[in-house]
């Protein structure tokens, strides 16, 4: 079967059950050999941009021609027996009406599977749901019952202990937004408190005085699509924020940036990779040298005081 991928997410199931696409997103990094792929879609807005010009630039391509565009001649090239696309955000990635919409214009004899995840549950029912269209089920069951040991391995170290610290992760920085869907969850499970947003609630703007009313004890800087480095050349539009030395996650030094691009905005098998790394963030008590949990990917935000 001819596979096509058009997120980062859906290229790393598609790979972790065996398979290989033969097409995917311009996003797609991982696993490596996934950049080497044909990419079937162009984003309008310059990924390298700051936080604020990058929301002002989606702002303006979503009032005109939308943020991505599917390149046709990839596509037809390609000629996928199956596209795995999502609903869950236009702005995340190329949506399934673009995908469908280019392979009616086409005239292209392909299926497609959209995925919408908004909870650790979702992202394993998208892993089944992918492993039987390209006859992988058996596949599919095994990494869901590994990453399931994982995710119970992360419930039992934190089990038991008291303090459940305030947690905001942001996945943006200008505007402040508030990560959610499966993040509330992956906290909570983390053993973390996270009143900011519910389980499954949409990633939203907040207004900067909700985050400091809330004081949060521990403050995660995760913005959509930014790794280390360009999570650090932004970092003044966070710290520079009235109020920010203030809070009580960074008078204890609980502050981190995590690899956004590669742990928690993807939510394929590494999305139980960043709730490791969020258990080690919140409880970092309960993890000792050398535990084979995720340990790339973070790095102190801001230094601790001194």
């Amino acid at each position: 079967m001819r596979i096509a991928t058009s997120l980062p997410s859906a290229t790393e199931i598609v790979y972790a059950l065996g398979a290989e696409p033969v097409a995917v997103s311009h996003e797609c990094d991982h696993p490596p050999e996934a950049a080497e792929k044909p990419a079937l879609n162009r984003s309008r807005v310059d990924p390298k941009a700051s936080s604020g010009e990058i929301d002002d630039q989606v702002l303006e391509a979503e009032e005109s021609d939308g943020v991505y565009e599917i390149d046709l001649d990839a596509l037809e090239a390609a000629d996928p027996d199956l596209v795995v696309t999502q609903g869950i955000c236009e702005v995340c990635a190329v949506d399934s009406v673009l995908v469908e919409d280019a392979i009616a214009e086409l005239g292209l004899d392909a299926e497609t599977l959209t995925t919408d995840p908004h909870s650790i549950g979702d992202v394993f029912a998208d892993i089944q749901a992918i492993g039987a269209a390209i006859g992988k089920e058996h596949r599919a069951g095994e990494l869901c019952t590994d990453l399931r040991k994982r995710v119970r391995a992360v419930e039992s170290r934190v089990e038991g202990i008291d303090a459940q610290p305030r947690v905001a992760v942001l996945d943006w920085l200008d505007p402040v937004m508030v990560a959610g869907h499966w993040v509330p969850e992956l906290v909570e499970t983390a053993g973390g408190t996270y009143d900011l947003a519910a389980p499954g609630d949409r990633s939203e703007p907040r207004e900067w005085a909700d985050v400091r009313e809330y004081d949060p004890e521990v403050v995660v800087a995760a913005p959509c699509g930014f790794d280390l480095d360009q999570t650090e050349e932004n970092l003044a539009d966070l710290t520079d924020r009235s109020g920010w030395k203030e809070l009580s996650a960074v008078r204890d030094g609980r502050t981190v940036a995590i690899d956004g691009s590669q742990f928690l905005n993807r939510p394929g098998p590494r999305l139980v990779d960043s709730l490791e790394l969020l258990a080690q963030v919140i409880h970092p008590e309960a993890f000792e040298a050398g535990d084979p949990v995720a340990t790339e990917g973070i790095e102190p935000l801001v230094a601790p005081p001194a």
